[in-house]
């Protein structure tokens, strides 16, 4: 086998390429929105949705339901009562996330237990890019459409509401809409990752991409479209590596794009002493 055949070995195996196909539809949306979790400090937010849908993934299999059905309404449990607790007390939000998300994934693993003799749900925690179908690809997409659609039209007010809310209630903008509907966009671009990445590993793909195009750039626009570059690349060859290194494609995604973020970093520093250089001279 030449050089160029073994190159193009894992697109000849279908698994290989509906895991490929995932990971680059998955990281659209989670880049966008990674974006906006930078810009707001929300960077805990995206870790506590991703834990605390766990108990509602355990709920839904024991009543039988779609898994997917009972991840969303945890989510936004999880959202709702972050929201009401942080405005009912004097406690810090980042501190009411980690009260929330700890005590729910705390419920989600003690149930987990009790059923564990009877299913495991590790590719619940872990993912299984390497099992994913067709249709799991199709509501991935879903997902990443409805993503891109929302945040195509109103990326101006998100990123309003994420500067300053003060000013974008002041002139007439519906915070409240604002708030939840970017949690509900985390809770479904969540959900989507179960069967892909996990739920462990989907915080990784929440943050890294939009904390990577944040060192290199100052324009938003440039840092949305930076971010969806930087997921995809990393979703896109963190699979095709796992494949020669015979690893688990998810955690080799998140370790490649922490690479990213490296490398940027190293980047923008450099940058950065170059110009102190031109401004002491």
């Amino acid at each position: 086998m030449g050089m160029f055949e073994w190159l193009l070995l894992p697109f000849q195996l279908d698994f290989m390429v509906r895991a490929l196909v995932m990971a680059m539809v998955m990281a659209v949306p989670a880049a966008l929105l990674s974006c906006f979790l930078v810009l707001r400090g929300w960077a805990l937010m995206g870790d506590a949705m991703s834990h605390a849908v766990f108990p509602g993934v355990v709920l839904a299999y024991m009543a039988g339901i779609p898994l997917a059905l009972g991840a969303f309404g945890a989510g936004m449990a999880c959202a709702l009562s972050i929201g009401f607790l942080a405005a009912n007390s004097r406690i810090k939000q980042d501190t009411v996330m980690g009260i929330v998300f700890s005590g729910m994934f705390g419920l989600g693993l003690l149930i987990y237990v009790q059923i564990s003799a009877e299913v495991h749900l590790d590719h619940i925690l872990f993912g299984d890019l390497l099992g994913v179908g067709f249709g799991d690809i199709l509501e991935t997409g879903a997902v990443a459409l409805l993503t891109v659609l929302v945040l195509a039209t109103k990326w101006k007010d998100f990123l309003l509401h994420a500067f300053d809310p003060v000013q974008a209630r002041a002139v007439g903008l519906k915070v409240g809409w604002l708030h939840y509907g970017l949690l509900c966009l985390i809770t479904l671009t969540i959900v989507a990752a179960l069967t892909s990445v996990g739920l462990l590993l989907a915080i990784a793909l929440l943050i890294a991409p939009g904390a990577t195009a944040f060192l290199l750039t100052r324009r938003f626009t440039h840092m949305l479209l930076l971010a969806v570059l930087f997921g995809i690349t990393g979703g896109f060859f963190g699979v095709y590596a796992s494949f020669y290194l015979d690893s688990a494609p998810a955690p080799t995604i998140v370790l490649l794009m922490t690479g990213q973020f490296a490398i940027a970093f190293v980047l923008a520093h450099r940058r950065t002493q170059r110009a102190d250089k031109v401004v002491a001279q």
